[in-house]
């Protein structure tokens, strides 16, 4: 049997176009952290190649003899990314479109299945270096993340697109009682269940999600 988390845990991954609140748990990620804007940054496509270089690397390494202690068969989760301002601001809804794309701080991450430790993902950055030498694999670590309490929403359509969801997801934060709490690692959070190179971009579907406390 293949895990696909997206189906084993649609909660996670498959929220309405109707804002909910969700409790998020513990899960384990590829992650790394950079600076600038996703579409024209160097360091951000390097990042993406990485991440899913060595995600790959661990689901293979069950065909190369280096099948990790509690390998299961799965599919690669999406992309995700958590998303921040340079100069302090956050992405907290009022509909507003960022068009300095250039303060951007992001963290580009995928999940990874529990059986991935240290270990394992020191052997899969070995692995990848052999095959790719020219990545820089330093920046990249394997980090547990525990999201907590948040509020999310699907979003349809292009990314540019997504102010007008933040905000409607903001309103209803307000409505329920919360603030988003928007500190240290909890930030505004993308997962992107679309590709936009084979998509059109009022396809693509995104979840977005905004960590939250009681006001």
């Amino acid at each position: 049997m293949t895990i696909d988390y997206k189906k084993t845990q649609k909660h996670l991954y498959q929220p309405k176009t109707t804002p909910e609140i969700i409790d998020i748990p513990e899960m384990v990620f590829l992650a790394i952290d950079g600076k600038g804007n996703p579409n024209t940054s160097e360091d951000y496509k390097t990042a993406i190649e990485i991440l899913y270089g060595l995600s790959y690397t661990i689901k293979m390494s069950k065909k190369t003899g280096n099948e990790p202690t509690g390998y299961f068969d799965y599919v690669v989760p999406p992309l995700e990314g958590l998303w921040s301002l340079d100069d302090g601001g956050a992405f907290t809804g009022g509909g507003q479109v960022i068009m300095d794309k250039d303060k951007f701080l992001w963290t580009a991450m995928i999940r990874q299945p529990e059986f991935v430790t240290q270990e394992v993902f020191e052997e899969a950055k070995l692995t990848l270096s052999k095959k790719k030498p020219e990545l820089d694999l330093s920046k990249v670590k394997l980090v547990e993340f525990t999201e907590g309490l948040c509020a999310q929403v699907m979003h349809i359509g292009a990314y540019d697109d997504e102010p007008a969801t933040i905000e409607k997801l903001s309103t209803f934060i307000h409505s329920q009682g919360y603030v988003e709490d928007m500190t240290g690692s909890r930030n505004h959070h993308e997962i992107y269940l679309g590709d936009p190179r084979k998509s059109a971009p009022e396809k693509l579907k995104t979840v977005l999600r905004h960590p939250i406390k009681i006001k």
